[in-house]
């Protein structure tokens, strides 16, 4: 009996070894440098199974039998490597990938007008990509306010507490400043600025590009600060479906919906959300911190590939959004007694894209795009209704050419805009039309030296000629030390939509005197030092070294003309906005360590004293660190804020902020926790952030969360597509 019972066990043991399942780990480097290539796909179609690698380049495939299998190996802007891989292995499993050369068919980063990789560009670039896009949704789903909050040198200024309304700063410099784009188009200029940071969801995004630094030559007037390209999801020759439901213990609801598909000449991309904010007042002073919000988003596109050289897409998005914050008692219960306060905006976004490009051959590119983007708001207090609508038109044809040594980008668009009031007896309409033509050029003057040259010509309707001209020089070692130092000029039309104008809701704002009034004109220089290396076989170290000095003249102001009117002018004095980036990283295995510092001194020479600009920190430090596996992520931040000066004057206290975020992957998809800001860091704790009277409140200026600690439970479907990321 013994004997057959030993026999059963030795067949039990040589099956389950038959049917051994292996656990396999592959190194990609870059074949230049041997660096890590983080985010490489790894796929054995055999299996159809994949993954993506970590910060170290290494991908962990699990459950894999004893066998031999084709492995495909690609990562963007290199060329994809197709290798035998036995299992279980005998030795190492390192392989270099090389960068893709001479050829369009290669990833761009759309924000540079180029086609090569990020490494041979010598403008500055800062790439957040979908892996920290993804992060960075679980913090925030209903809008890309928290990808840019955390991003060094950015910060987003709240300018209303009713609304919640919010502008991006780039390195001290205000939100007009800065050009917001989706796929290249300028959908948010104007009078359609506001509220856009708060109608961007994050969910079908790819990646952002984000350019500090006059970028006016590449991308026309607004572009003083820099700019920030919102890349869009593109359809794969697999469906994908992402479903994310988000629910916060301030009653804030979020559902998205993303779909992409393509069948051979056509491909198709479709997104949704929804999102429902109940009025939320964390301090029980009878006034919302978030304002009571419904809000709608859809976004469907369309592509036609009639050859593997062209493709032509045309896409659609559509925003509504309904917010009303103020006196708790009157949104929930009406107007009654003392509760007489409330902000409501109502604003409909709609607008169109398309695009059409062909490959002449393999290294020349002919594109042209169109968008037309309509924005409509109201704005409605107790003794103030303010409400318009703007088109804006944009139409650009480019021409690209890339060479042994050098790349060539021409190009021309033109640009429109026009505002129109309702029923205000003050005229404050406004049409603005701009002719640019541009032209870059990228040369390789050495293995090691690259030359990027640039020189745009705009015509704008009652402003006249403006030339900007620009420069990039870039160094890179054979190791991993390079070095970028660049600079150029930029210019922004005058138009009534200012922070300061917001602030005051343009009550009694007088139009923009064009007779008057002139542009506002900068220069700016950037200077950067990268180096990556390992400090030991398993921990890798990267640091990047910023230095920026960004001036501007005539800047735009909004002061008194008497008669409890404002009136805008020119400033005699320059905007200066000098300061330092500090970025560093540490990878060890499946953990990511970062560590940022900015210094930011942006001063108003045109006040006596040359005083720091109001709410701009000058020092301000973060650290992220992040722990990833195949099935766990979970990170903990912390940020600080240094002290501010409000305009009267007086000096802010500093603060603190934490967050603390967990997700569990499983095969069909993901669930979530966060706890933002879990130390309750809000500006309530520090001065009061309304003040008598009651019916008629008094709000501060803001310069800290309003909102406090925030936690979100949420659930990822993903029913198919999507397999590297399990």
């Amino acid at each position: 009996m013994n004997k057959y019972l030993a026999g059963l066990w030795l067949v039990l043991l040589s099956c389950t070894f038959g049917y051994a399942q292996n656990t396999v780990e592959i190194e990609i480097l870059t074949d230049k440098e041997k660096l890590p290539l983080s985010g490489a796909t790894v796929y054995i179609e055999a299996l159809e199974k994949g993954t993506i690698t970590n910060l170290d380049g290494i991908a962990v495939l699990e459950d894999i039998p004893d066998g031999d299998y084709t492995t495909q190996i690609s990562f963007l802007g290199f060329e994809t490597l197709e290798v035998q891989i036995s299992v279980p292995k005998t030795n190492a499993l390192v392989f270099y990938l090389t960068e893709g050369e001479n050829s369009l068919d290669e990833v761009v980063l759309q924000s540079t007008r180029s086609t090569r990789t990020v490494r041979k560009i010598p403008t500055r670039i800062e790439f957040i990509g979908a892996e920290e896009l993804g992060e960075k949704a679980i913090m925030n789903p209903t809008n890309i306010s928290m990808v840019l909050r955390e991003s060094t040198g950015i910060q987003m200024q709240q300018t209303s507490l009713s609304s919640a309304s919010t502008n991006i700063r780039i390195q001290g410099l205000d939100g007009r400043y800065t050009q917001l784009l989706r796929d290249g188009f300028p959908l948010y200029g104007g009078f359609s600025s506001g509220l856009s940071i708060l109608q961007i969801p994050p969910l079908d995004l790819q990646q952002f590009e984000i350019i500090k630094g006059s970028s006016s030559t590449l991308y026309g007037g607004g572009a003083i600060a820099g700019l920030v390209n919102m890349v869009s999801k593109n359809p794969g020759e697999d469906p994908q479906l992402d479903i994310m439901l988000t629910q916060t213990q301030a009653l804030g609801s979020t559902a998205n919906i993303f779909y992409s598909e393509r069948k051979e000449k056509w491909g198709w991309t479709l997104y949704g959300s929804g999102h429902y904010q109940k009025a939320y007042d964390p301090e029980d002073d009878g006034f919302s911190n978030l304002p009571k919000t419904q809000s709608m988003s859809f976004n469907p596109k369309l592509f036609y590939y009639p050859s593997d050289n062209t493709t032509l897409w045309f896409g659609i998005n559509a925003t509504y959004d309904d917010r009303i914050g103020g006196d708790i008692t009157k949104i929930e219960e009406g107007e009654n007694g003392i509760h007489q306060y409330s902000e409501e905006n109502l604003s409909k976004r709609l607008s169109t894209q398309a695009v059409f490009e062909t490959h002449l051959d393999s290294n020349q590119l002919v594109s042209v795009k169109n968008s037309i983007a309509y924005f409509d708001r109201s704005l409605e207090i107790p003794d103030l209704s303010f409400a318009g609508r703007q088109w804006n038109t944009f139409t650009e044809a480019t021409y690209q050419k890339q060479g042994v040594k050098a790349d060539w980008v021409l190009g021309a668009n033109l640009y429109t805009t026009a505002f129109d009031e309702r029923d205000n007896p003050i005229d404050r309409d406004q049409k603005d039309l701009t002719v640019g033509v541009f032209a870059n050029n990228i040369y390789d003057l050495s293995e090691q030296w690259i030359l990027e040259t640039g020189l745009r010509t705009d015509y704008a309707m009652d402003w006249g000629f403006f030339a900007l001209p620009k420069v990039s020089l870039l160094f890179k070692s054979d190791g991993g030390f390079s070095s970028r130092l660049g600079g150029g000029l930029g210019y922004k039309i005058p138009d009534i939509f200012t922070e300061e104008a917001e602030f005051v809701n343009f009550r009694n704002v007088l139009p923009i005197d064009k007779e008057t009034l002139e542009a506002e004109r900068s220069y700016g220089v950037n200077l950067d030092f990268n180096y990556q290396t390992r400090l030991f076989s398993n921990i890798g170290f990267s640091i990047n070294q910023l230095f920026y000095l960004t001036a501007i003249r005539k800047g735009l102001l909004l002061n008194s003309a008497g008669n409890d009117t404002f009136r805008f002018e020119n400033a005699t004095g320059n905007i200066l906005s000098t300061g330092a980036e500090t970025n560093i990283k540490f990878t060890y295995e499946d953990f990511r360590w970062f560590l940022n510092y900015a210094f930011i001194d942006t001063r108003l020479n045109y006040l006596p004293g040359n005083p720091q600009k109001p709410l701009t920190a000058r020092h301000n430090a973060g650290s992220v660190l992040m722990y990833e596996s195949e099935k766990w992520r979970i990170g903990y931040e912390t940020y600080y804020t240094g002290k501010q000066v409000l305009s009267n004057g007086i000096e802010t206290t500093d603060f603190v902020t934490m967050g603390l975020l967990g997700m569990r992957n499983f095969n069909w998809g993901s669930v979530y926790v966060n706890f933002e800001n879990f130390t309750d860091r809000r500006q309530s704790r520090f001065t009061p952030l309304v003040l008598p009277p009651h019916n008629d409140p008094i709000f501060p200026e803001i310069y800290a969360p309003t909102d406090g600690f925030i936690f979100s439970l949420g659930l990822i479907l993903r029913p198919f597509g999507n397999e590297d990321e399990h």
